[in-house]
């Protein structure tokens, strides 16, 4: 079936799912759109491709609400509100103040300003000008500059290392607002990336956020980027970062499904090889993470990030049925990788999803025989 390979590789290059998949026993192929055979994701339930939420990863409806109140009135006060009721303890509060930030960065793409009579963002800077002592302002402040340098200028750059000056001063009165509160150090790791902080200065800072919240997987995968090979680490460093994490996992704790990312982030050139993602040392990420996500609690917020990487690895290892268990959680949000990593993730999503589709139905399986 390396065929299916070729044929994925020409649809991620199109981003966009043209014609449609039709499934036969044991074999995947390309059919006409509005075949009588083509493999319908909208049989199981599954939204439209342009119905998909590229902001988060799952849902959170409190989130969400806000976030289209914001978009609608430019009011910054609900999402103050919303986190200054969101706990320090755990991934909500993290996951949160990313989404503000992030749709602060997108309004800025969008609206840079200039002849602009209506700037995007304009809120963020409402809402530092009236509450700079807010912490929850002052957490998406910092976390928007990240995002901006990362988005906008050119790693390396003057401009690149100046945006993230300015966030590491964000950063330390964001902290200073918020004693306990692990997400401004989290912000930092991104930057300190991006700096490149020596190796004992960034262990200090991951110190920082082992003593306020040790399990906290978004702060580990923050963490990770700085281990890989193509910043300032190297694949064993990677691999023994994430290792040593899940050894150490508490019951519960969705660390175990970290290794599965580092290979993510060390995947061969030729990846789209079925060979590679039926090793050793793939099928053992995989299951890691798969275990990871059943132990997990039903309403962890990070799940739904584990959930995605695992649809792309089952998916490329032609795992069609514990694919399509990976769509029936996470349908409707594509805000994650490896989705985020292209100009349109809802395009990229609805590849895999569509292929996940195919194949099982090829293999016999029907939407009857899907569990809800």
């Amino acid at each position: 079936m390396e065929i299916l390979w070729v044929l994925m590789a020409l649809l991620l290059i199109g981003a966009a799912l043209g014609p449609v998949l039709r499934r036969r026993r044991g074999a995947i192929r390309q059919v006409p759109a509005g075949s009588p055979d083509a493999a319908d994701p909208a049989d199981y339930g599954f939204l439209r491709q342009e119905e998909l939420d590229i902001r988060l990863p799952g849902p959170d409806e409190d989130l969400e609400q806000v976030l289209d109140h914001l978009l609608r009135t430019q009011d910054w006060r609900a999402a103050s509100q919303l986190l200054a009721g969101t706990g320090k303890e755990g991934e909500l509060r993290w996951q949160r103040v990313q989404a503000f930030a992030g749709m602060a960065s997108l309004e800025l793409a969008q609206r840079p300003g200039g002849v602009s009579e209506n700037p995007g963002a304009q809120w963020l800077r409402v809402w530092r000008a009236e509450a700079p002592k807010d912490p929850g302002g002052a957490a998406v402040h910092a976390e928007f500059l990240v995002q901006q340098a990362w988005r906008t200028a050119t790693a390396g750059t003057d401009e690149f290392r100046i945006i993230l000056e300015e966030a590491r001063g964000a950063c330390a009165e964001a902290a200073l607002l918020a004693p306990g509160d692990p997400v401004p150090y989290i912000v930092e790791l991104s930057l300190a990336r991006g700096l490149g902080y020596p190796r004992e200065e960034f262990e200090q800072l991951w110190l920082k956020v082992l003593d306020r919240d040790p399990a906290h997987f978004g702060a580990h995968l923050a963490a990770l980027h700085y281990w890989c090979e193509k910043w300032h680490g190297s694949r064993a460093d990677a691999h023994h970062f994430t290792d040593a994490a899940a050894a150490r996992a508490p019951q519960g704790s969705l660390l175990s499904a970290l290794p599965l990312f580092a290979v993510f982030e060390h995947l061969p050139d030729v990846n789209l090889v079925r060979g590679f993602h039926q090793s050793e040392i793939v099928t053992k990420a995989v299951e890691g993470a798969q275990y990871a996500v059943h132990q997990a609690r039903h309403d962890d917020p990070m799940a739904a990030h584990v959930r995605h990487l695992l649809l792309f690895f089952l998916v490329r290892g032609e795992r069609w049925g514990e694919a399509m268990e990976q769509v029936l959680h996470i349908d409707g949000h594509v805000g994650a990788l490896p989705w985020t990593l292209s100009p349109d993730p809802a395009a990229d999503y609805a590849v895999y999803r569509a292929l996940a589709v195919a194949g099982y139905e090829a293999n016999g399986g029907s939407p009857a025989t899907l569990r809800h």
